[in-house]
């Protein structure tokens, strides 16, 4: 299955290890879903990682946030996505449904209500990409997402 991230699940992946994103992680890590990436994507959590508030509540010092992304990106497929997408109500969310469709990718997972908004996904399942919820992700990964 072929997956886009949204950058706040990768965040809350990292910060909170014991929930629902850390799992998204660590089926990644598994190998139990490829995923579709950019260098936009992947600079994106840097910089949230990087914000003084983040990194100072959660210590999060620059080469952990370095490293972090180096494990995302490893086995990413990358693509460099043309800006299209007129569709969600924050247009920075555009840049996930361009992403999702150019690269053919199964489902986009977020848990951002304006990328899970109805019009979001009306669009995005009419280009063949499901927008899930991480719970649901991890229900159709299997198990409840456990590995």
């Amino acid at each position: 299955m072929r997956v886009v991230v949204d950058t706040n699940v990768w965040v809350s992946a990292l910060l909170n290890p014991a929930g629902g994103p850390a799992r998204v992680l660590r089926a990644y890590q598994d190998g139990r879903f490829e995923l579709v990436g950019s260098e936009d994507a992947f600079d994106e959590v840097r910089r949230v990682l990087a914000r003084p508030r983040i990194a100072k509540k959660y210590a999060i010092p620059s080469p952990m946030a370095d490293e972090y992304v180096a494990l995302l990106r490893e086995r990413a497929d990358l693509h460099a996505p043309t800006p299209a997408a007129k569709v969600a109500r924050d247009p920075d969310d555009d840049r996930w449904i361009d992403l999702a469709i150019e690269g053919r990718a199964d489902a986009l997972v977020s848990r951002d209500g304006d990328v899970l908004a109805q019009e979001v996904t009306d669009y995005l399942e009419a280009h063949g990409v499901r927008v899930l919820t991480v719970q649901r992700f991890l229900d159709h990964l299997g198990g409840k997402g456990h590995p």
